[in-house]
């Protein structure tokens, strides 16, 4: 049987299930990855389920969310987690070093292997002919004790690309046209797969663009083949022995099939608030701007930058517009400054922030209100910039320059210039210092792990009670964000390690009353939150789980889930259930009270059963869709629970 590309990771790493689209398989992990604003919990739970020593090929945890130290959260935090990496066997990359995803492509990425990272974004390093998936923080720590990952078999979606990108439109351009046809759900239950002659055209960090941004499309991950590009990649980075080909067999086919002429493509933009609101850059010129950013894991390469400094080179930003460079790893700064990209962007009036993501996730570079920012990055979710009724465009590194230059949105193709020709440099910089090494298992039995005052252990839960009266205290809409159940940003990501603390803001951008009235709710059994479609959208942070838990929540009842928040409430015993009927969505308000009884047994030993309207004299009928491994977790309170009943299992 022709296999692709997906199918041959797939089958190589095969522990569980068959290969039958909607089945549950278990996989192999071979890699993990995590980042200081979700591994910090990854770390503390891996403390509590008693794992002495990383299981994985290799595991690495990134400081790049939280680098501005504007007190001591921070700081301890990032102490914390390096003296646990090296109890744990981890390896580490410090604040500055740069962005998890192209720093990891450079130093650990290999062909042929699997990478499960507490960042949506890890489906990046697909782009090496991985599959690279993100996860909630608890899976990863499951996985770094050598559990395998638990999915849905996706089905897998085979885009052909043919044709070659013509000048002032890029890969980012290439990702926001899949969004402009499919939408932010385009991908939910899919693993998309390029191939095509077109790949001839694509560098390893094009693809890596392409591969990064199909977590905004809800692909479970993105898919290249291992072919020449990908080995020279490897040979730029001193790793050549590391490269293997991995390309698909002929005849290999796809459950789903498109193609992309790139010859056709125009530069794009997503307007706010939606990753899938785009449209051509064209329709929207004109528009003025406060901000143009440029930088994050959707446009980090070296190309990304120097055509930018091309394009400003012997100009200056318009008067009134900030323009913000973050680079994306210090590799590649020092590449920027040798080849004097650094020096044309600063005198174009840039403002250098350090190597990380930085205004990403709200981290600095919050726009003023009222006004728009045109960004570089992957998400403009509402409130995700730091600035609570943000404006925020993406768009390529094209469009941003010329954008900056006139101080509005600007059809890169209208500025009047040659499209600069850029190379990647010679010799470029290898900094094989990036990662701190794994320290030997003795060695590392005797570090003790530094403890903070900011950081608190998690708190039991309890099991799923058979009785439960509960009021819903928030009805929202389609598509809510994890961003928007709890906030990133810098009021809120230096309390990621203390749950009582983050949860006060959860659900703030939605509902300030939030708070106070789920703490309330947890006297009296807890309460549940009703949504439409999409549910849980985005960043992989399980605190968008967690935090609500620890303020009661028990129901999520939604029309349907993303995939990673929905694994997320089942890993911490919030009971994950969609209407049977969409249209009862319409019957329930704020404050209808939910009646399920018997419902352990309920779970148990059906798929569908009804729970009651208190006072309405009406039944809705609800499904679940977990396995018979997520029911038991789901029954003993959550996954901690669940892996500290099997310690034995757990600890190694």
């Amino acid at each position: 049987m022709a296999l692709n590309v997906t199918q041959k990771l797939i089958k190589s790493h095969l522990i569980s299930g068959e290969m039958k689209h909607g089945e549950e398989i278990g996989l192999k992990i071979d890699q993990t990855l995590t980042q200081d604003a979700t591994g910090t919990m990854v770390m503390l739970e891996l403390e509590a389920m008693g794992v002495k020593r990383a299981q994985t090929e290799a595991s690495a945890q990134y400081v790049d969310h939280n680098v501005i130290q504007v007190d001591n959260k921070n700081a301890d935090d990032h102490l914390f987690l390096q003296s646990a990496t090296q109890r744990f066997g981890l390896y580490y990359s410090r604040p500055g070093n740069g962005v998890s995803h192209p720093v990891h492509m450079q130093r650990l990425a290999k062909p042929g292997k699997t990478l499960l990272g507490s960042d949506s974004h890890t489906c990046a390093n697909g782009c090496m002919g991985m599959l690279a998936m993100g996860a909630g923080g608890l899976d990863v720590a499951l996985a770094i004790a050598g559990k395998p990952i638990y999915i849905k078999m996706p089905q897998v979606w085979g885009v052909k690309l043919t044709g070659e990108l013509p000048d002032w439109v890029s890969a980012k351009d290439v990702i926001l046209e899949m969004l402009r046809r499919h939408d932010v759900k385009g991908g939910v239950g899919k693993i998309i797969e390029y191939y095509g002659p077109g790949l001839n055209h694509l560098s390893a960090m094009d693809r890596h663009v392409i591969a990064n941004m199909g977590a905004e499309l809800g692909a479970t991950t993105t898919v290249f083949p291992s072919d020449e590009e990908i080995k020279h990649f490897l040979k730029t980075q001193g790793r050549e022995e590391d490269w293997t080909e991995l390309t698909a067999d002929e005849g290999a086919t796809y459950d789903l099939n498109e193609e992309i002429n790139l010859s056709e493509l125009v530069p794009l933009i997503a307007k706010p608030s939606s990753p899938g609101n785009v449209v051509p850059v064209s329709e929207v010129a004109g528009t003025p701007i406060y901000q143009s950013y440029l930088g994050s894991s959707a446009n980090p390469s070296y190309r990304d930058f120097a055509i930018v400094s091309e394009i400003v080179k012997g100009k200056r930003a318009k008067q009134g517009v900030s323009f913000d460079v973050n680079p994306t790893s210090r590799q590649l700064l020092t590449d920027l400054v040798k080849e004097g990209h650094i020096a044309n962007l600063l005198q174009a009036d840039a403002r250098l922030h350090q190597a990380g993501c930085n205004g990403c996730i709200g981290m600095g570079q919050a726009p003023a209100t009222g006004r728009n920012s045109l960004r570089t990055t992957p998400r403009n979710f509402p409130g995700r910039s730091g600035t609570l009724e943000d404006s925020v465009f993406l768009c390529s590194p094209e469009t941003a320059a010329a954008s900056v230059l006139n101080g509005k949105i600007t059809d890169p193709r209208t500025l009047g210039m040659p499209y600069p020709l850029v190379k990647d440099p010679e010799t470029p910089t290898v900094d094989t210092k990036l990662l701190t090494e794994p320290l030997p298992y003795e060695e590392a039995r005797k570090v003790e792990l530094y403890k903070g005052p900011n950081i608190a252990l998690i708190p039991e839960m309890d099991e799923l009670k058979d009785e439960l009266e509960i009021p819903i205290l928030l009805k929202m809409n389609d598509n809510i964000s994890t961003d928007e159940i709890l906030a990133g940003g810098a009021r809120v990501l230096p309390y990621r390690s203390n749950l009582p603390e983050i949860s006060k803001f959860a659900f703030e951008i939605i509902d300030r009353t939030y708070y106070s009235r789920a703490k309330a709710s947890t006297l009296e059994g807890g309460h549940a939150i009703v949504a439409g479609s999409n549910y849980g959208q985005g960043s992989s942070r399980e605190h968008a789980a967690l935090a609500p838990r620890y303020l009661g929540l028990r129901v999520s009842l939604v029309k349907d889930f993303a995939r990673i928040h929905w694994q997320n409430l089942v890993n911490f015993g919030v009971l994950p259930l969609t209407f049977v009927d969409p249209d009862d969505y319409k019957l329930l308000e704020n404050g209808d009270v939910l009646q399920l009884s018997n419902l352990r047994e309920a779970v148990k030993s059906a798929k569908e059963f009804p729970i009651s309207i208190k006072g309405k004299n009406r039944q809705n009928l609800v499904r679940h869709s977990m396995s018979e491994r997520q029911i038991d977790v789901m029954l003993e309170g959550g996954m901690i629970n669940w892996a500290k009943a099997r310690q034995d299992e757990t600890h190694v």
